[in-house]
């Protein structure tokens, strides 16, 4: 195994926190990849010579933090983990696929509704005017990160079953992609529905990230209310001081 772990038994910390610490700097620099399977609790304890409840505390720990999901049955994984830069402008599918997952979505509706007085009010829509409505569990691989409602004015799409994987790449292919957005991020707990949908516990905290996208003339095309699952996705800015 090419994990390596040598305990520091003059350190404040417990030996499953340094464990803790030691695995999770692994995975940040790509010792195990996303979706692989983590040594098991025995192997740990037997090649790093450490007691099993010391793996299991560490293991639980990084569980936690959300960076391994562990599958009943089958053992413990490392988790997906998307960083969006929050000064570039990319699809989801985009993101993924920079960072070597396998980008899908589980469509859940697609057609043409009434548009919602917010939807209207963010969209400079008249009322009365339909919109088109895409709603779909967005993964990365396998694992569902996020679910999206995404909503555009029926003349930027008049199609909405012609999207397959990308939405921006669909509406860069009839030259209405947004070149600029605006995004509001918060947090939220999860009702029994959305628990459901993002295969997390009902009360649990997800980002609720809401985006208009606008064309080079200012109008605004795309309206998508995002929940995004808090233990697989992050998000990164970049601030400067100004002299």
């Amino acid at each position: 195994m090419p994990f390596k772990f040598k305990p520091d038994h003059e350190a404040a910390s417990p030996l499953y926190m340094q464990l803790a610490q030691k695995l999770a700097q692994a995975i940040r620099e790509g010792l195990f990849l996303a979706d692989e399977a983590l040594p098991s609790e025995r192997v740990l304890s037997e090649q790093l010579e450490i007691s099993r409840v010391t793996a299991r505390k560490a293991i639980d720990r990084l569980v936690e933090q959300g960076m391994i999901v562990r599958k009943r049955g089958s053992g413990n994984y490392i988790a997906p983990k998307l960083e969006q830069p929050l000064s570039r402008l990319t699809s989801f599918s985009e993101e993924l696929q920079q960072r070597g997952f396998r980008p899908s979505s589980r469509w859940l509706a697609r057609g043409f509704t009434p548009a919602a007085p917010d939807e209207q009010l963010s969209l400079g829509l008249s009322t009365g005017g339909r919109v088109a409505r895409l709603e779909r569990l967005r993964l990365a691989d396998t694992v569902v990160m996020a679910y999206e409602v995404s909503v555009l004015p029926e003349a930027v799409l008049p199609d909405p079953q012609a999207v397959e994987a990308s939405l921006y790449e669909h509406l860069q292919t009839l030259g209405g992609a947004p070149v600029r957005a605006l995004q509001h991020i918060r947090a939220i707990n999860a009702d029994a529905k959305l628990a459901g949908l993002l295969e997390v516990p009902v009360g649990q905290a997800v980002l609720f990230i809401t985006r208009v996208g606008y064309l080079e003339s200012g109008h605004a095309v795309e309206l998508t209310h995002s929940y995004c699952r808090s233990d697989y996705y992050d998000f990164v800015a970049e601030m400067r001081r100004e002299d």
